[in-house]
């Protein structure tokens, strides 16, 4: 197994405080795992919400439009929801992991 990142770890123990006692037998390596996938997710779903905001914005010339303009503003507003997570977020990774171990359980059964 890999060794794990030091963001992945603070997450752990800030989740500590927020722990089910159905997450008692999983161990870091997995809880991890899922930590951070419903990290991606809400970072993606938050890159998604985000970008009709940009939508609208024009840029003058010589130094906007094209196509390599659209990539880089497509680019940032991924960056800017994976930035929203890290810091955070919304709420969405809590309930996602919760649901993955309701999953993991069910499927234990």
């Amino acid at each position: 197994m890999g060794a794990i990142d030091f963001q992945t770890q603070a997450d752990i123990a800030m989740s500590q405080s927020r722990k089910t006692p159905n997450m008692k037998h999983m161990n870091v390596a997995n809880e991890a795992a899922m930590r951070k996938t419903a990290k991606e997710f809400e970072a993606m779903y938050i890159s998604q919400m985000m970008r009709p905001m940009f939508e609208g914005t024009d840029v003058e010339a010589p130094f906007g439009g094209g196509q390599a303009e659209s990539m880089w503003k497509s680019l940032q507003i991924d960056e800017y929801g994976k930035a929203i997570a890290d810091a955070g977020g919304v709420g969405i990774a809590d309930a996602v992991m919760r649901e993955m171990i309701m999953l993991q359980e069910a499927s234990q059964k």
